[in-house]
């Protein structure tokens, strides 16, 4: 089935995924986290695929937050189902092995901060506005904003923009780690992109290795994640690309990674 709410290309190895609903400010509906779920499919799926930029539809909104229409009328139980099958997704978005970046765009509030924060690395166009303000409407967040968020800035930091819904920009939220990069929005996709590539241009295995270690390392302690990181250590170490990359080192040359 073609997809409805998102767009999806993909160009020498890149795949630039948009949240495409400009007139909505790109907002979360329940449709498009399911076809964000089959674009993440995908993603895991297509080899030629090699890493991801995601970014919002139109100068305003990467994603302005979820589809208040559907909160409004939402049940107990259908709230939590809500709040589930968006993790799920940003789980799998976040776990897919491939490096992700958002190039953020206008706004990024609640579920679009919580996008943002499932990628790996953040870009952000110097007008653009990040908040968790779930708490103005009675809510807390559903996909990811209480754990993703204290992981990236701090405890302390986390609770004030928890707990008074308040909105950043871009400058601000580079300021305490919430991204990477803040660049003018007019190179905000180029810039990205441009990230992204010099992480593609590294040993692929060895990209898909560290960010599995980054990931199941912050749930462990400090000794199982050295392991974890020591047992990586040696299944790189028996790589083809293992060996091309420290001969072209020493022989001072551009290495040519296989992927094996």
């Amino acid at each position: 089935m073609p997809l409805t709410t998102l767009l999806l290309d993909v160009t020498d190895g890149i795949a630039r995924l948009t949240v495409n609903r400009p007139d909505k400010l790109n907002a979360l509906d329940a449709m498009v986290i399911h076809e964000l779920g089959e674009a993440v499919t995908r993603i895991e799926q297509d080899a030629t695929i090699r890493g991801v930029v995601v970014t919002g539809a139109g100068p305003k909104a990467f994603v302005a937050g979820a589809d208040i229409a559907e909160l409004a009328a939402q049940t107990p139980l259908e709230g939590k189902a809500r709040a589930q099958a968006g993790q799920l997704v940003f789980r799998r978005l976040e776990r897919c092995g491939k490096p992700v970046i958002a190039a953020v765009n206008g706004f990024a509030l609640g579920g679009g901060c919580e996008l943002a924060m499932a990628c790996h690395l953040r870009v952000a166009s110097e007008g653009a506005t990040f908040g968790q303000p779930e708490v103005k409407l009675g809510l807390g967040p559903g996909y990811g904003g209480t754990v993703r968020l204290p992981r990236l800035v701090g405890k302390g930091r986390a609770l004030e923009l928890l707990l008074t819904g308040a909105m950043i920009g871009a400058a601000e939220a580079h300021r305490i780690g919430l991204v990477n990069r803040v660049v003018p929005a007019e190179r905000l996709l180029a810039e990205a992109e441009e990230l992204l590539r010099v992480i593609l241009a590294q040993g692929p295995l060895a990209v898909r290795l560290v960010l599995e270690a980054v990931e199941a390392g912050l749930d462990m302690t400090v000794d199982e994640a050295l392991l974890l990181e020591a047992g990586h250590f040696g299944l790189l170490s028996a790589t083809a690309d293992m060996r091309e990359g420290t001969s072209a080192f020493l022989e001072r040359r551009k290495p040519g990674f296989s992927g094996r």
